[in-house]
């Protein structure tokens, strides 16, 4: 359907736009190639899906201080609505873990996870940018 394809052509803009971000540490988007599994997600997959993962250089504290900064992008930690979504699992819905607890799960301390929504690409983008700012 159309909205699935803006979901994922909002996703993977934002995936390639993102992954070379001095504050980010790692980015993961399975049609990027630089995803450990790029060719199998290649033969697969029509697309690669709506959901982009990636973890902030400073930990939970740079975490936080991202979500806080927000101004488009709704936070929450249910994922997949038409508006784009924010989360940091590690001062959010994992919060209540050990950080031994938090890694066995591949929950990393700067790790944030966007729901892409259907908003104007450069609108998400440029929200997420302004959060990455000092």
């Amino acid at each position: 359907d159309v909205r699935m394809e803006r979901h994922a052509s909002n996703a993977l803009f934002l995936a390639q736009e993102l992954e070379k971000h001095p504050k980010i540490e790692w980015l993961k988007y399975p049609l990027l190639p630089s995803h450990p599994q790029y060719e199998i997600a290649r033969k697969q997959m029509k697309n690669g899906g709506g959901l982009v993962a990636f973890n902030l250089k400073g930990g939970v504290e740079a975490g936080r201080k991202f979500l806080d900064k927000l101004q488009i992008l709704s936070l929450t930690a249910n994922l997949g609505d038409t508006r784009s979504i924010a989360s940091h699992p590690a001062s959010t819905t994992h919060a209540k873990l050990t950080d031994e607890e938090r890694n066995k799960v591949g929950i990393t301390p700067g790790l944030i996870r966007i729901s892409v929504g259907l908003e104007h690409r450069e609108d998400i983008l440029n929200d997420i940018l302004q959060a990455l700012e000092e």
